[in-house]
């Protein structure tokens, strides 16, 4: 692999031979968001370490332990649980506009956000993360080692104008409207990433060939209709175009 290789966009290809690129994050963005993460780890740390003082009145050693064990627990567990609550952001991150996502599309499972935050020791050798802004570097797809083992890829979310979703979405009725609680699920279990690439899906759909669009929107619903399950006078006539419209309904302006 060599410099020549790497793209600042990750491509996935649906079965259907659609494109939806997604740009990178490069090692300098990822750096800085790491800097405000650390910054947090820190305030974070320091207060535990007063907390933990009393404990030096019995024993210093311990306290010293308790400090060490402490700053760890912090250190990887801020990284997992906001990752895994914010899907793929942390602090950072989110000022920064970064995502963690799998590196095929799919959703990121709790085990890639663990697996990439414990082999985040290993990218901080020596210090600065030299050993994880090589491997960015060098990477064809801006991966540390943690993301090359946890399968997973870091992109850059650029703010954008968004679409007129009352123009895009007016004139059609929502029967996903009825059964709001279904749709506070949808929305719990959909990710950001899903749902950007349903918008996309909707906003381009003009731009693909007829069979294309078919088998698109019919992937894209069955994919939708597995997360959460509508009953049947919901659904029953409606086109998987439709379908996935008033899912981008209730995702974005439920």
């Amino acid at each position: 692999m060599n410099l020549q290789d790497r793209t600042n966009t990750l491509t996935i290809r649906t079965p259907e031979g659609i494109e939806f690129s997604f740009l990178l994050a490069g090692p300098v963005t990822r750096f800085l968001a790491w800097s405000v993460d650390l910054m947090v780890i820190l305030a974070v740390s320091k207060l535990l370490t007063v907390l933990v003082g009393v404990v030096g009145i019995v024993s210093r050693d311990l306290a010293v332990a308790a400090t060490i064990l402490g700053y760890f627990v912090v250190s990887i567990g801020y990284g997992i649980a906001l990752e895994w609550f914010w899907n793929g952001q942390t602090l950072g991150k989110r000022l920064l506009r970064l995502r963690v996502n799998d590196v095929n599309g799919m959703q990121l499972q709790f085990s890639q956000i663990v697996i990439r935050n414990l082999l985040r020791f290993v990218d901080s050798l020596p210090a600065l993360y030299l050993v994880g802004g090589l491997a960015c570097l060098i990477s064809r797809r801006a991966q540390r080692l943690g993301d090359i083992v946890a399968n997973t890829i870091v992109t850059w979310n650029p703010r954008l104008s968004e679409p007129d979703l009352d123009q895009l979405l007016e004139g059609k009725y929502n029967s996903l409207r009825k059964y709001p609680h279904l749709e506070a699920r949808l929305r719990q279990h959909v990710s950001p990433h899903e749902a950007q690439i349903a918008l996309q899906a909707l906003v381009r759909r003009d731009e693909f060939e007829p069979e294309s669009r078919v088998a698109l929107f019919e992937s894209l619903a069955a994919h939708f209709k597995s997360i959460v399950v509508f009953p049947a006078e919901a659904t029953d006539g409606l086109s998987d175009e439709q379908y996935i419209r008033n899912v981008v309904d209730a995702l974005y302006r439920g």
